[in-house]
């Protein structure tokens, strides 16, 4: 008897691939949409509607989930997840705005919804197995890289445990890009040429400042230069911005090239550094909390990404004498940013990650954050 597996089929085409490819592979195929955000019950904090498209774009995925799965052969089975992804998800996405930092709410969709909530719910249909259109690649428990270099998705998996990962498949994992889209126009998929989601989930193609201040009030406050000193404009709202940050950040008129370079969320000061010269941005060192490891490092020296597509650094991994884990670097980092994750490797494997907590610098903490 064939073993069925439960395909999270967003609308995209490397879920509607992953499909094909697990049908080739003999299994029985279902589909499940996962509904995670109530577009519909956007307001702003007044509580006027905010959405004013003909049709939401989480309802345009699932009609090409469902037209999809039509192609294919396939039932598809849907699922509301709106209040687990509020309560794990977004809460946690607005508190740390709140703290000034920046979240990756994507990496905590994983480990708490599609496979947390969702495994669950796919063992309910009788999945023996889940898959993903995650290109990302599973060895004896162990998580790899994807093949395609450009769009491996390993470093969005990183909080995932051991137990996650059971009995889980990523079918274009193997694959690239290249490779998926081909395939999807050959079966005449109706996804074939549908472009990539970009962003974060829930605000979409919305302008990132609009959604934000439904649910944040601006706060405005000094913008200060941080080697005079001097007040240089005004700010609207910390969480508006992030280390490093050089585009939109609201000085017209000044001539010279300028990047955000730390924030006080106590005083609600933003901090901006002018000329090319980034040595507020550089790091050689961090502390990280909520550590993850999938397995366990069998040595200190591995490589580490700071955000999604950065590059690979070498770093050894110590413990400090209060516990915490010590990321040190053996090259000075650029914008290595508080509320992201550094993601672990040991070559080709995925090892785990953690919060970047605090940033430091020739042993002193920097003033990225301050309260």
């Amino acid at each position: 008897m064939a073993k069925k597996v439960i395909v999270g089929v967003s609308g995209g085409v490397d879920s509607a691939v992953s499909i094909y490819l697990l049908q080739k592979q003999g299994y029985e195929v279902e589909g499940l949409f996962m509904r995670n955000w109530d577009a519909y019950a956007n307001h702003d904090i007044l509580g006027n509607p905010t959405l004013n498209e003909e049709i939401c774009p989480q309802e345009q995925d699932y009609n090409d989930a469902k037209k999809t799965c039509e192609i294919l052969g396939i039932p598809l089975h849907r699922v509301d997840f709106v209040k687990e992804y509020w309560d794990h998800v977004f809460t946690y996405f607005l508190e740390e705005l709140k703290k000034g930092r920046t979240p990756n709410p994507d990496i905590l969709c994983n480990k708490y919804i599609k496979f947390d909530a969702f495994k669950k719910e796919a063992e309910k249909l009788g999945a023996d197995y889940i898959a993903t259109g995650h290109y990302a690649r599973l060895k004896d428990g162990h998580l790899l890289r994807g093949i395609d270099s450009n769009k491996d998705q390993s470093y969005f998996l990183a909080q995932l445990s051991k137990e996650q990962l059971e009995n889980v498949l990523f079918p274009v994992g193997d694959l690239t890009k290249e490779e998926v889209r081909k395939i999807a126009s050959d079966l005449h998929l109706n996804v074939a040429k549908k472009k990539d989601s970009t962003g974060i989930c829930f605000i979409g193609e919305r302008h990132y400042q609009e959604f934000i201040h439904n649910y944040l009030q601006p706060n405005p406050g000094k913008i200060i230069d941080v080697e005079t000193k001097e007040v240089i404009g005004t700010h609207n709202g910390l969480m508006n911005y992030t280390i490093g940050q050089r585009r939109n950040v609201g000085l017209a008129g000044f001539e010279k090239r300028h990047y955000v370079c730390g924030k006080n969320v106590a005083k609600n000061e933003l901090y901006v550094a002018f000329g090319e010269d980034a040595k507020y941005l550089y790091s050689d060192a961090c502390i990280l909390e909520q550590v993850n490891f999938i397995h366990k490092p069998e040595k200190k020296e591995l490589t580490a990404k700071f955000r999604y597509r950065g590059e690979d650094y070498p770093v050894i991994i110590k413990t400090t004498e209060h516990n915490e884990i010590r990321v040190e670097y053996k090259e000075k980092v650029k914008s290595v940013t508080p509320g992201q994750f550094c993601v672990f490797y040991d070559d080709e494997e995925c090892l785990g990650s953690g919060i970047i907590k605090e940033v430091e610098n020739n042993g002193e903490k920097l003033w990225y954050l301050t309260d």
